[in-house]
């Protein structure tokens, strides 16, 4: 098989930059009324995302795009143990940051980091070359596949539920359960992980009531409008009122501090309301596109490893962009999960753009 010598594939990039420039279009307008209100300058949020998200994002981009890819392969287990070290650390008084009842961020100095946002990357990175060692006897072996992927991933989860950060856990399962599959695992093993998990939702809520309270909220979100439900019911009424063309850009009702951070997870509430029906879908049809460019490149990987890497990406990134839509429309529970490439959170924008680099970087070497 003969290698693409054209570099970089276009029609990813092309898209990677419009989802980009949309989500920072959406955010000017999204986060004005908060930024006008809070930091006396409409545009505070866009300026810090392009500051820490968008320029160190671009610059590990560039860098991932240009590292050989083996670089990864071979210091996977290191990273791995620094990003854990760095979940750790969140914990320690003076150093870790609580925002919104989670414990998920280390402050350093005039920003901050969201360690679990790291994670993903590394933990990726240290799976793919996991499996790339592990032949097709092995993956069905429930002592050498099985229970050595359930043993790292179970450390990975346990950390973040302690912080609680139950949506990046989630974003992580799903994101190491669709790349264990794409190597070759049996579909037999779905019934155990459906079960393992279906035991874990079952004990958080148990150990932590205000889980089943969110449960509650999103089967009837009716029952405490004003209370646990709020977040859920406006953001209904921000994507109801939008229509079938939107009130227009810029002029949401709901972002007026109505509706709970709106520059973040709720992003998507107000893309419903200004943009309205036709254009959401529009947007949703660019995003899907985009994944699907990715897994074209997956398709066309030159190797496994450099395979699981791209399948790993574009399912962490599918899966979180479903977490958070679905939350938006009622489908899912709330969870704190941001639409990637959308919402405000530089941790968030730098990572997920530097793991995209590692995509585009694996693109140059597609197989004919």
């Amino acid at each position: 098989m003969m290698h693409k010598g054209e570099g970089m594939d276009r029609g990813f990039l092309m898209l990677l930059g419009g989802l980009i420039l949309f989500g920072f279009v959406m955010l000017a307008s999204a986060s004005y009324p908060l930024a006008l209100d809070r930091f006396h300058n409409g545009y505070y949020f866009v300026i810090h995302q392009a500051i820490f998200g968008l320029l160190p994002g671009a610059a590990g981009f560039f860098l991932a795009y240009k590292i050989p890819y083996g670089w990864y392969r071979r210091y996977a287990g290191v990273m791995l143990v620094i990003s854990l070290i760095l979940l750790v650390l969140v914990f320690i008084p003076g150093l870790g940051l609580s925002y919104g009842g989670s414990r998920s961020w280390i402050s350093l100095g005039a920003f901050s980091l969201q360690p679990s946002e790291l994670v993903k990357l590394t933990f990726l990175f240290y799976l793919a070359a996991w499996l790339e060692k592990r032949s097709a006897h092995e993956l069905h072996d429930f002592s050498q596949g099985v229970l050595p992927f359930l043993c790292v991933l179970g450390a990975v989860a346990l950390l973040l539920i302690q912080q609680p950060d139950t949506g990046t856990m989630a974003i992580i399962v799903a994101m190491a359960l669709c790349t264990y599959f794409s190597a070759g695992a049996p579909l037999k093993y779905l019934a155990l992980f459906g079960a393992l998990g279906a035991s874990l939702l079952a004990l958080l809520i148990k150990l932590t009531p205000y889980r089943a309270d969110r449960l509650m909220t999103f089967l009837h979100p009716e029952l405490d409008p004003l209370g646990v439900g709020y977040h859920i019911n406006q953001a209904l009424l921000a994507i109801g009122s939008g229509g079938i063309f939107g009130r227009g850009y810029g002029h949401s009702l709901q972002k007026f501090q109505y509706l709970p951070e709106v520059a973040g997870d709720s992003i998507f509430a107000v893309i419903g309301e200004e943009l309205g029906l036709v254009f959401t879908v529009l947007f949703l049809a660019l995003y899907a596109a985009f994944l699907l460019r990715g897994l074209r490149i997956a398709e066309h990987a030159p190797d496994a490893f450099s395979r699981y890497l791209v399948v790993g990406v574009m399912a962490w990134l599918g899966a979180q962009a479903i977490v958070n839509i679905g939350a938006m429309v009622g489908l899912l529970p709330i969870t704190g999960v941001p639409l990637p490439l959308v919402s405000y959170g530089g941790t968030a924008l730098a990572v997920t753009m530097t793991a995209l680099g590692v995509v585009a970087n694996v693109s140059r070497k597609q197989k004919m």
